[in-house]
């Protein structure tokens, strides 16, 4: 678990600077900046964006960090590499006659509810071809074993793009359709990045042939497509539906409060960037013993340091709300607070289940992907109709919450039954309690000071709490490892 352990470290330094850099830009920067409306538009056009990018990458990415490692020669990984960048072509060229050819009946049907988003429909197919490509070509690094670049340029690049677009946008040096602009430069700008320092890491030889598996790797991209699809309407069918149904204020508040509760994956989206690789090569050499340590190890990880993120978050989540309110002026987002919880319960539960998500896509049994994604994407599009109807945009996150507990709650219970592997112990039961008891301590507990002094003063209790109940249960070997280096760092700095 070395190269998991350095990497991962770095990694999750990078996904914490990107959610502060985030934060400000979603708290502060948009609301008082550019004004709820405009920032709803931008966040809708992203989200369809975000729907429209695994059509384009057509599950090449999950492709390369599958059958990489278990090429038979360079030539044919270099062939791999080559079939990667070639096949999007074959969607994006004929989507983009559609989409241009038809882009006024688009445009117009996209947007129903709010009308400005017509003018900028075009972002959606256009940044949708940078982010598939940027996915692919950060795959050829992954499977390199270097992720700390291409990390950086997927958390952390971005949000320090929309701050400097959003700074010259206030200074007026930018209008909207300025910045618009600016922003599809700037992602075509991270793709540029990205493919070099892939090639650096790794020139292939251009052979005009087929792989020698190129039929096995058509069937797998055809159902991964299927289930990177269905997981991408998951994460951002909700704006695109609240987009058409509520006003763009309520798509602001709901996605300011997501991406609070979204601070609780950061340690998966950073473990999981090395892992990958990893768990497709356990598999490919048939290492049973190392995927079950694979999988309990990052289940167990992820559940203690996101477990103390969702007490950070919840506990502190009234105090949040003011601060936040002292910070833009603007008391609507406060109406999403139970948002926050709702959507934090799915992080933590998707945390506790460490790479088993890899584990099926890289398996021989990755057929059953497609119909766990397609199924949870059908079901939370009905559910969003629901309970958006019933409960307003707080609804859009009750239908979420239901959709991925049923969905990985099946996929344990296959994982079980087939490989017969379980990311969980008696160190999950030990957490649960150690986070459900801390929840449930500082949260009764209220502070007579400023906002900002009561985040400060709860959240360095609850992590010295959190903290020192799980070292000295030795919940996990690799957290306590680094406590005892921060600590001996500590000690001699002082």
């Amino acid at each position: 678990m070395g190269v998991v352990a350095k990497q991962s470290f770095y990694n999750i330094l990078s996904v914490i600077l990107a959610f502060g850099i985030g934060a400000i830009n979603t708290v502060v920067f948009y609301p008082r900046f550019m004004g709820e409306e405009l920032y709803g538009i931008i966040l809708i056009l992203l989200a369809e964006s975000n729907i429209l990018q695994p059509i384009f990458s057509f599950g090449l990415q999950h492709a390369v960090i599958k059958y990489f490692s278990a090429a038979s020669s360079k030539k044919e990984q270099d062939k791999l590499l080559l079939f990667s960048l070639l096949i999007p072509l074959l969607i994006i060229l004929p989507s983009g006659l559609v989409f241009f050819g038809n882009y006024d009946q688009i445009a117009a049907y996209l947007s129903t509810q709010n009308p400005e988003v017509a003018s900028f429909t075009y972002l959606i197919f256009v940044i949708a071809i940078s982010t598939a490509y940027f996915e692919i070509f950060y795959s050829w690094s992954r499977v390199q074993k270097k992720t700390i670049v291409g990390n950086f340029l997927k958390e952390v690049y971005q949000r320090v793009m929309i701050t400097t677009l959003l700074l010259a946008y206030v200074l007026q040096w930018l209008d909207f359709n300025g910045f618009i602009i600016a922003l599809i430069v700037g992602y075509y700008l991270r793709l540029a990045i990205i493919m070099v320092y892939s090639l650096w890491l790794y020139r292939p030889h251009i052979h005009f042939e087929w792989p020698e598996n190129s039929k096995q790797l058509w069937t797998y991209i055809l159902l991964i497509f299927l289930s990177a699809f269905g997981a991408s309407v998951i994460i951002d069918i909700d704006a695109g539906m609240l987009g058409k149904m509520v006003d763009e204020k309520y798509v602001a508040y709901y996605k300011v409060a997501i991406f609070i509760a979204a601070i609780i994956e950061a340690p998966g989206r950073a473990l999981l960037q090395i892992v990958s690789p990893l768990v497709a090569e356990a598999l490919n050499q048939k290492n049973d013993k190392e995927l079950a340590s694979l999988l309990k190890k990052s289940g167990t990880n992820l559940l203690l340091v996101s477990g103390l993120f969702f007490v950070l978050i919840n506990a502190n989540i009234d105090d949040l709300y003011v601060f936040i309110y002292y910070l833009n002026g603007k008391e609507g987002f406060a109406l999403a607070i139970p948002v926050v919880l709702i959507i934090s319960l799915t992080k933590l539960f998707s945390a506790s289940m460490g790479c088993l998500n890899n584990i099926i896509t890289n398996s021989k049994y990755f057929y059953v992907v497609p119909i766990f994604s397609i199924g949870s994407a059908v079901a939370v599009v009905f559910l969003n109709i629901h309970f958006i109807e019933e409960l307003g945009f707080i609804g859009a996150a009750v239908a979420t919450l239901i959709v991925i507990s049923v969905f990985n709650l099946l996929k344990l219970l296959f994982i079980a039954r087939t490989i017969k592997i379980s990311p969980y112990g008696k160190e999950t039961l030990y957490l649960l309690g150690i986070i459900a008891g801390t929840y449930i301590l500082f949260f009764n507990i209220s502070l007579p000071f400023s906002a900002f002094v009561n985040l400060g003063l709860k959240s360095a209790a609850i992590s010295v709490v959190y903290l020192v109940i799980c070292y000295q249960l030795n919940i996990s070997e690799t957290v306590n490892q680094f406590l005892e280096i921060f600590f001996k760092k500590l000690r001699s700095t002082f």
